[in-house]
């Protein structure tokens, strides 16, 4: 290796003894953009698929056309479960209430209604258990998981419901073609519209 490519190569940051914190995450410098904190420790996504990119906005249309101003639909923004806890759904709808202005950079689990995550190779464990185990913990009442049906290539969303006295998800229903639902507002999604082609 030469001295030159040594230069080049980028310092991984140095974990702390008990791990990083919320504030950590808001204020190290140079970290990619979309790190998330799982756990205390920094979580780097790979980069998107057109899959995850194509669904991300067709879902953040279809909620903003379907919901009222008493919502606000967010994407790709931190939320704050605990101290240790600093994901980023892929899309979040939150209390309209909750935006405080153009410099906001994350918002708190409580003003999150509904917490969306499409599914990448990377991210599969992530998005099947941790995330949304932590997402119920935190008392965030809709999850949303998308993954790319293996035999048409559109979204397939299952939805989830909060059971507030085992603060688990229920599973509620799995969406191929139209995504219907009445919670947390009246919301109509046609998943065909996504492009399919390779």
């Amino acid at each position: 290796m030469t001295a030159e490519s040594v230069e080049h190569r980028h310092p991984w940051p140095v974990p702390p003894v008990d791990g990083y914190t919320v504030d950590d995450l808001f204020t190290l410098p140079d970290l990619p953009p979309h790190t998330e904190l799982i756990d205390g420790s920094l979580v780097f996504v790979s980069p998107q698929r057109r899959f995850h990119f194509l669904v991300i906005d067709l879902l953040v249309n279809g909620l903003r056309s379907s919901l009222g101003p008493d919502f606000s639909v967010e994407r790709e923004m931190t939320v704050v479960l605990d101290e240790r806890n600093g994901p980023e759904p892929d899309v979040s709808v939150v209390r309209a209430d909750a935006v405080t202005g153009l410099d906001q950079t994350s918002f708190k689990a409580e003003d999150v209604l509904l917490a969306v995550e499409v599914v990448s190779p990377d991210s599969e464990s992530r998005d099947r258990t941790t995330k949304p185990h932590k997402y119920a913990l935190a008392g965030i009442p809709h999850y949303w998981r998308v993954e790319q049906d293996g035999t048409t290539g559109r979204p397939l969303v299952h939805v989830y419901e909060l059971d507030p006295m085992t603060r688990s998800y229920v599973h509620m229903g799995m969406h191929h073609d139209r995504l219907k639902v009445d919670k947390p507002s009246a919301i109509a999604i046609d998943l065909g519209t996504v492009e399919t082609r390779s």
